[in-house]
Formats: structure tokens, C-alpha cells, sequence
């Protein structure tokens, strides 16, 4: 039977697929990455290898044997290469939303708007020995901002307060957008698709564009537009689980958006 492995994103747990897992067919495996969840880490130093090697702990502890389809959201997709790398044939499935892709041995800097990557590669420079690490706040003291923050309709506040949970929402590293990532090893037989989110604040369509160009051509590609913000998993977790269970490998070329 196949397993779902899902990878969350930046400020975020495993707990951020509380309202997806359950509907999805099968087995599911929510893991969390290093520094967050169930795995302390010193987030001063997380690197995409260490996610890497987390999430294949993760696997072969709770999933150690049979197909899996690997799902990833934003920044979580810094780490699919090389999960599907070490995981081999047993990929049926790459599912990619709004997720971050490199070019070919970049980093997740490439993936943020221009003033963004050069403003955090400036404060991380200027760092000094005995200072704290840079690192993503946690739950805010304000939720509201949130309500509007990642685009699509305003959250509702029982959304908003899904969201805005500390077992969600949570302190994050930086470390590992600066990490070098390699989709040219990923093996050509694994079909990518990629739910490209098109009312999205934090990672605007125009980007998610660029970053699915960036894929290898030798890779078989879908993309399928959605009608929803950044958060689709959360806001729309019965579309998201009809798209990941009916969708397979394309071109890339957008189908009409899902609503």
C-alpha cells in the first residue's frame, strides 16, 4: 500500500496536514523536520542534508517498506531531491504545492522575491559570534495579520486559529536556504506535480512559474492551477486530496484552475 509522506514548510509542523492526512487513501506519514515537532535541533545550524536525513529516519522508522508518494509544501520542497533520491523506485510520485525549487545547485534564496533573499543574506552576514541566531518567529501576539497575510480569501477564525497554533506555528530556522539543492539527480521515471497556487502572497504565481521551469526537462511535469492562497492544504484540503490522488504525470502546461 502506498504512503503518503508529507513535508511541511517554513514556521510550520507536521501538525500543518492535520486536515489533509485524514483524507487521504492509505497510510500517511506527517513528519517533522529537524529543530521542530517531535525533533529538537539547535536551528542556528539545520541544513537541508540533516532535513534529509530526518525525513529518511522518519520513513524507515514508521514506513520502512513499499511505495511512497512524496508530498511537499513551500519551502518543504528543498528537501524532496534528496529524499527521492535516497528513496529510489520506491517514489510513485513527487506532489509539489507552491513549493520552493532551486536552479540547479542554488539554494532556497533563489526561490524569494530579489529584496527578500538580498535582505536576509545581508542580516545573516553581518552576524557576529556571540549573537543569536536569526531565526523565523513563532505564534504571533497578534493573530489578525495572519487572517490576510498568505492571499486567497481571509481566513475564518476557526482557520485563522488552526493556523495561528503554537503546535503549528512555530520558531524556524534560516540555515537552510542556503543550502544547495539538486534536482538533476532526482531519477527521470518519478512524474512531478506541481499545484501551483494562484491567489498567493508569500510566493507569487509569477515565481512559482519560474520555479517549475527550473525543474529538469527531462522530467515528466503537470501543473494544475488552483483558486486558493498559499495555505491550500489548510483552506482546501478536500481539493488538494482530490488533486493529489488524480493527478499524474503531464506537461507543463496549466490546466484550468481547480475551485
Amino acid at each position: 500500500m502506498t504512503t503518503h509522506v508529507l513535508i511541511h514548510g517554513g514556521g510550520s509542523t507536521g501538525r500543518f496536514w492535520d486536515r489533509l492526512a485524514p483524507l487521504l487513501d492509505g497510510p500517511t506519514l506527517a513528519v517533522d523536520l529537524p529543530g521542530r515537532g517531535r525533533h529538537p535541533a539547535d536551528l542556528a545550524t539545520i541544513t537541508v542534508d540533516d532535513e534529509v536525513a530526518s525525513v529518511l529516519d522518519d520513513i524507515g522508522a514508521e514506513a520502512p517498506d513499499g511505495p511512497v508518494v512524496v508530498v511537499a509544501h513551500s519551502s518543504g520542497g528543498l528537501v524532496v531531491p534528496g529524499v527521492v533520491t535516497a528513496l529510489g523506485d520506491r517514489v510513485r510520485r513527487i506532489v509539489l504545492i507552491a513549493a520552493l525549487i532551486p536552479p540547479e545547485g542554488g539554494d532556497g534564496l533563489d526561490c524569494m522575491k530579489p529584496h527578500h533573499a538580498e535582505g536576509l543574506r545581508g542580516v545573516v552576514a553581518a552576524l557576529r559570534p556571540d549573537d543569536p541566531p536569526i531565526t523565523l518567529p513563532g505564534p504571533p501576539d497578534d493573530p489578525e495579520p495572519f487572517r490576510t497575510a498568505t492571499g486567497g480569501d481571509p481566513l475564518d477564525d476557526d482557520t485563522l486559529a488552526f493556523v495561528v497554533d503554537p503546535v503549528r506555528l512555530v520558531a524556524d530556522t534560516v540555515q537552510h536556504y542556503f543550502q544547495p539543492v539538486h534536482w538533476s539527480l532526482v531519477p527521470t521515471t518519478v512524474p512531478v506535480t506541481y499545484l501551483l497556487t494562484m491567489r498567493d502572497r508569500p510566493i507569487p504565481t509569477e515565481l512559482q512559474r519560474e520555479m517549475v521551469d527550473r525543474l529538469p526537462p527531462d522530467l515528466a511535469v503537470e501543473v494544475v492551477e488552483v483558486d486558493t492562497g498559499h495555505l491550500a492544504p489548510i483552506t482546501h484540503p478536500e481539493l488538494l486530496v482530490e488533486l493529489i490522488g488524480s493527478t499524474g504525470a503531464g506537461r507543463r502546461a496549466g490546466k484550468d484552475p481547480q475551485r
